[in-house]
């Protein structure tokens, strides 16, 4: 029987604190291990994206921040080797909490970064997502 084949639905999480750096971590598991991103996960069934994007973010950094503070920004189509996913983009600013790593086999310690100046090599719906940005600005500055 042949293995069934299926598009994931993702989440990154953008987050901002009041200096304008977003909270950025090393992935170490094997999903992008050695690449760096924003918090974020898949959702599950039944689960509202803004919900999806409050629990993964309290899940991988202890930041409580209520599902209607965040705003969608955009969505990737991301293309790894062995899966795809659609991941959708959140972002919340002015956050003051102090981030927590609370799966260490999954993320280095969370840093707040330059978004003009982020550490490479990006996960790949963060470097697509930020392509994308690019693309569109540089369409309406034409």
């Amino acid at each position: 029987m042949a293995e069934e084949k299926f598009v994931n639905v993702g989440v990154g999480i953008w987050v901002f604190n009041p200096r304008g750096q977003v909270l950025f971590s090393k992935r170490l598991s094997k999903h992008g291990t050695g690449t760096w991103a924003p918090p974020g996960g898949k959702m599950e069934v039944g689960e509202k994206i803004e919900e999806c994007a409050a629990r993964e973010l309290f899940e991988e950094t202890g930041i409580e921040i209520p599902a209607k503070q965040f705003q969608i920004i955009d969505f990737t189509n991301d293309i790894f080797p062995n899966s795809h996913y659609v991941t959708i983009h959140l972002f919340a600013e002015n956050i003051t909490a102090k981030p927590v790593t609370k799966e260490p086999t999954k993320h280095e310690k969370w840093q707040w970064l330059n978004i003009n100046n982020l550490p490479k090599p990006l996960f790949v719906p963060a470097e697509n997502l930020l392509k994308k940005i690019k693309e569109k600005h540089t369409c309406i500055s034409r």
